[in-house]
């Protein structure tokens, strides 16, 4: 099983179209801007199919240092979430 990372999707995507790599690659750094800026506002994201991103919140709660037992009190915070899609979810079974 091999990870892909950027570099590896764009020339994939390059291969199978007739754009140029710096084209696709400009093409996904502003979808994924415009995701990360749509979530960070409180919007869902939903691509039909592969799947929705938005923004789950982490109440607060209090955990323990494992070096020192210690409990600590963890902040609250706001984590982003990827639900998939009913067409990525049978893709992959």
């Amino acid at each position: 099983m091999a990870n892909i990372n950027k570099d590896a999707l764009i020339d994939e995507v390059s291969s199978k179209t007739e754009l140029s790599k710096k084209d696709i690659e400009s093409v996904i750094d502003i979808m994924l801007e415009k995701i990360t800026e749509e979530i960070r506002k409180g919007n869902k994201v939903t691509l039909t199919g592969f799947g929705t991103f938005r923004i789950s919140s982490r109440a607060e709660r209090e955990g323990i240092n494992p070096q020192t037992k210690e409990r600590i009190k963890i902040p609250a915070m706001k984590l982003p979430k990827f639900t998939a899609g009913k067409s990525l979810k049978e893709a992959v079974r």
